[in-house]
């Protein structure tokens, strides 16, 4: 099954519905970015993840 994205918080999942945010997925995203441990992450920071996963850098 294709990759989608969420339209709210990014998260990379193969659904139709986000299971963190509830919100609808697309399969139009580019980029991601994997987060392991979003305290010390900088780059969680600036794209304001709170949590570890896989994240899309752009959803349409």
């Amino acid at each position: 099954m294709k990759e989608r994205a969420c339209k709210e918080c990014g998260r990379i999942t193969e659904l139709d519905v986000c299971v963190v945010c509830k919100t609808p997925t697309s399969s139009d995203w580019m980029g991601y970015v994997s987060v392991i441990d979003a305290e010390k992450s900088e780059i969680a920071k600036k794209l304001n993840i709170a949590a570890k996963g896989r994240y899309a850098l752009r959803v349409r």
